[in-house]
């Protein structure tokens, strides 16, 4: 399917999605909420999707919302912002609940959104050049789109209230120490570095990696009984899919295991 916001094809098992509106600085508009979001359901009905790569198009990730086409909407804006975040978030709710984990290559600026959609990703790999910035409140404005929930999962409550209240820029290295980033490397080997690890990711047991992507977020909330009952169910179920069986056999055999996402 062709988008109007963003390119979408499928490689060795991974759902690239470049953000493509790179004159506008890939900034969220009603248009790419939607194209976000039907690309998280495609990725979630096709099962050769084992891992999603998610980047920007030019020298932006995504520098947060199109204030631009937000300002022209007038008296009509809070509907407008309603609309867009619904889109907005049905994709990173969507993305988040499926088996294939995400990883994100964050190519350069990485604000309002851009900062959200980052922390919604399991993996992160940030060009040497990319900053981060939660730039909501710069605006007038609040968070939106996941970093409400991810953020202070990520580097604290304290850290999460100072970066939205001051909006302090990160360099990469500094998401990375913060934990917003896992790895940073030079530019010119981003999409290489997260390509790979995209792969890498792919080629694993994809239904025990959806299984435990679930187990750990909820794990924040639930009681320790709850939780360990969650455990418990989850780990009967895998054991008999194909790759837990497959992998169970494999270690046996001493072998490398030969994961199909079944």
């Amino acid at each position: 399917m062709a988008y109007d916001t963003l390119t979408y094809d499928v490689r060795n098992h991974v759902a690239h999605i470049t953000l493509n509106r790179p004159d506008a600085a890939n900034a969220l508009n009603l248009q790419l909420g939607r194209d976000l979001m039907d690309a998280s359901l495609q990725t979630d009905a096709d099962p050769a999707v084992r891992a999603i790569l998610i980047t920007g198009a030019g020298r932006f990730f995504c520098a947060g919302g199109d204030l631009k086409s937000f300002a022209a909407q007038g008296d009509d804006l809070p509907s407008h912002m309603k609309e867009v975040t619904t889109y907005l978030h049905a994709a990173v709710s969507r993305f988040t609940r499926g088996d294939a984990p995400l990883v994100a290559a964050v190519n350069g600026t990485a604000a309002g959104a851009g900062m959200s959609l980052v922390c919604s990703c399991d993996l992160a790999v940030a060009a040497e050049s990319a900053v981060f910035t939660m730039a909501y409140t710069k605006a007038g404005l609040t968070p939106d789109g996941s970093s409400t929930y991810f953020l202070p999962r990520k580097v604290g409550l304290r850290r999460a209230l100072d970066l939205t209240l001051t909006n302090t820029v990160l360099s990469a290295a500094q998401a990375q120490e913060y934990g917003i980033v896992g790895r940073v490397v030079p530019d010119d080997q981003l999409l290489a570095e997260a390509t790979q690890l995209a792969e890498q990711i792919a080629a694993g047991p994809t239904l025990a990696m959806g299984e435990a992507r679930r187990l750990l977020h909820s794990g924040l909330v639930e009681t320790l009984e709850t939780q360990m009952e969650l455990e418990t169910q989850a780990i009967a179920k895998m054991s008999a899919t194909a790759d837990g069986r497959e992998g169970i056999q494999a270690f046996l055999e001493k072998r490398a295991p030969n994961f199909r996402g079944e």
